[in-house]
């Protein structure tokens, strides 16, 4: 029989001011922690997420905060999951309120467990209004979130002084299913990046409204899904090719659009997947000659130069350059 805490998975009751017999001594309110869990990898929890799951009574989780952080939790807390997919909710968010007050007013200590960060596309902003309007004391505790995640592990700034004035998050999605309500205009403006959020399913409507409003179709864009994961991919195409490019995934992604999209390293070549090279065969960007990273494990730090053990840990692509491979798509 399996020793690790149970969860409650599914749709079930949740029992609120259990009594074991007697009436129930008053307890003084608890509080709510809505917390960042970041983008999958645990090394990217933050150590205030770490301390704070730690104390927590009930743990109340997204469907994709991974086991390996949900179970950093006390073994006696209670874990709720409360998972939504597209339209497939096992609770409505309403219901999810209602359960982050009652706990609360319970006495208990809960943390609202997010993957990402709360107060991006995390609806944290409609829990903490929910908490207040009940007087219940509620913390937020910010967590890495996906798109930075995803730039970093491809190799491209969200910003750049040549490329990149400004980035922009946006969802693929709105209430209900509905066409996200974008200022098209404005995204379509060259020098900045747009990272959109859940919009694989959207990625031909996202596509043409950014061309039609006047974004080159050139302007490099990037795909990464399950980014910081042992299964993360990623597809380095244009705007114009974005359609064709999203076909072909279906897990957690994102899309980044933007001049400095050019420096992106991908996983997944417009054939076909491909699997993630390991360190030392890393394909060679076009034009970039010879690849920069050398494999290193096994290496003693003190046999391995100063610019060795730089390659081990850097993208390949630095400095001028990066000029190198901006130049031609920054207007």
């Amino acid at each position: 029989m399996s020793s690790s805490p149970s969860r409650t998975k599914g749709r079930r009751l949740v029992l609120l001011g259990a009594r074991t017999g007697g009436a129930m001594a008053p307890r003084a309110p608890g509080s709510v922690w809505l917390v960042g869990a970041g983008p999958g990898d645990p090394d990217l929890l933050t150590v205030r997420a770490l301390n704070v799951i730690h104390r927590a009574d009930v743990v109340v989780h997204d469907g994709l905060v991974p086991d390996a952080i949900i179970d950093l939790a006390p073994a006696n807390a209670q874990r709720i999951c409360v998972a939504k997919r597209k339209s497939l909710h096992t609770y409505p968010q309403a219901e999810i309120n209602r359960m982050l007050v009652a706990f609360a007013l319970e006495g208990l200590t809960v943390v609202r467990l997010k993957g990402g960060d709360p107060f991006i596309f995390g609806r944290g902003g409609e829990e903490l209004e929910a908490c207040r309007a009940a007087g219940v004391e509620c913390h937020v505790v910010p967590g890495v979130t996906a798109a930075l995640a995803a730039s970093a592990s491809a190799g491209a700034p969200l910003t750049h002084r040549d490329a990149a004035q400004a980035v922009t998050f946006v969802t693929g999605h709105a209430k209900a299913g509905e066409a996200p309500n974008l200022d098209w205009p404005a995204l379509a403006r060259a020098n900045q990046t747009v990272v959109i959020y859940m919009g694989l399913s959207t990625a031909g409507m996202i596509a043409q409204c950014l061309m039609r409003a006047g974004r080159a179709a050139s302007t490099p864009t990037v795909i990464v899904e399950n980014a910081s994961l042992e299964t993360e991919r990623r597809v380095v195409t244009t705007l114009a090719g974005l359609a064709d490019a999203a076909a072909g995934l279906s897990g957690t992604a994102l899309l980044m659009v933007g001049e400095a999209m050019a420096t992106a390293m991908p996983t997944v070549s417009p054939q076909g997947v491909v699997s993630l090279p390991p360190l030392g065969e890393v394909p060679a960007a076009p034009g970039m000659g010879a690849p920069a990273w050398r494999d290193l494990r096994g290496v003693a730090p003190s046999t391995a130069s100063r610019s060795d053990r730089s390659h081990a840990t850097s993208t390949p692509k630095r400095g001028g350059e990066i000029r190198s491979a901006l130049r031609g798509v920054v207007r």
